[in-house]
């Protein structure tokens, strides 16, 4: 793994020693500089080999981003060099829909962390992959505790009378609001690419049919779905409508930092979802 690639990719020029300020710091600055996109699966492209060379190759060096098993993966790999302690967790996802929690069971499609520091066995959940909800900061792995991060605070809670589950939820308002259902059980790289082949081929996946990008600011959240751009930012929202496949293109390039090159026609391609 080329750190120095990694830590010049997302601006970081903190300490390396494995701490808790090192975690938070290298959080903060990955969420700010490498975009959620979905950009491969939307293209035909299936999103299989999750080893730290492929991650590195197109979230590192050709300035591209990706979904969970993409970020994730890649900072699992970033904090293994480091000294941490990383396992991999899958999460069943609920942010958005109507029956929340109490819906039909959704599958494990999503991936997080959960990081250790050497010395303690305190956890920390680690996700810089879920898009346009994406935590800002590491989350203690304590029911109940509230960590309010630089955008808006979350927080875990058991699920189940065996506690063998949590849910992450985020405080929107005055509501908490539950994003996925945690399994605390760690996973093998095995499980996370089988998830990754399914999100990124399965015909109905959100993932091959439509397109969505998220970036996190200092003060705002940009979260771009089809043609809409939502700006989240001080309790607010500016929302901006593109007219055509170019001008979402050019804030893919321009607003997110998105380097399309290599991928085929992009355009032609965003113009045939631009309302999914």
């Amino acid at each position: 793994m080329d750190l120095q690639g990694y830590f010049d990719r997302i601006g970081y020029r903190g300490g390396t020693e494995p701490t808790l300020q090192t975690l938070g710091s290298l959080v903060s600055a990955h969420v700010r500089h490498i975009p959620f996109e979905n950009l491969d699966p939307l293209m035909g492209v299936p999103v299989i080999d999750l080893g730290s060379a492929a991650l590195a190759a197109k979230l590192v060096a050709r300035r591209r981003g990706g979904y969970c098993y993409e970020h994730n993966n890649l900072m699992r790999e970033v904090l293994c060099e480091l000294g941490f302690g990383a396992d991999r967790l899958a999460g069943r996802v609920v942010w958005m829909s109507p029956q929340g929690l109490d819906g039909p069971p959704h599958p494990q499609t999503h991936q997080a962390l959960a990081v250790t520091i050497p010395g303690s066995d305190q956890q920390y959940l680690v996700d810089v992959g879920f898009g346009g909800q994406t935590p800002t900061a590491p989350i203690p792995m304590v029911p109940g505790d509230i960590q309010q991060t630089s955008h808006e605070p979350f927080r875990l809670r058991e699920r189940g009378s065996d506690a063998d589950e949590y849910v992450l939820e985020t405080l929107i308002g005055e509501r908490w609001r539950p994003l996925y259902i945690l399994g605390l059980q760690p996973r093998p790289l095995i499980d996370m690419q089988v998830g990754s082949w399914y999100v990124s081929t399965y015909p109905e996946s959100n993932f091959v049919i439509g397109l969505s990008a998220a970036l996190v600011t200092d003060d705002a959240r940009w979260n771009l779905r089809g043609r809409n751009l939502a700006v989240h930012a001080g309790g607010g929202t500016e929302r901006i409508r593109f007219d055509d496949a170019a001008q979402v293109c050019t804030a893919l390039t321009d607003r997110f930092g998105i380097d399309l090159a290599g991928l085929g026609d992009v355009e032609a391609k965003v113009a045939t979802v631009l309302d999914t």
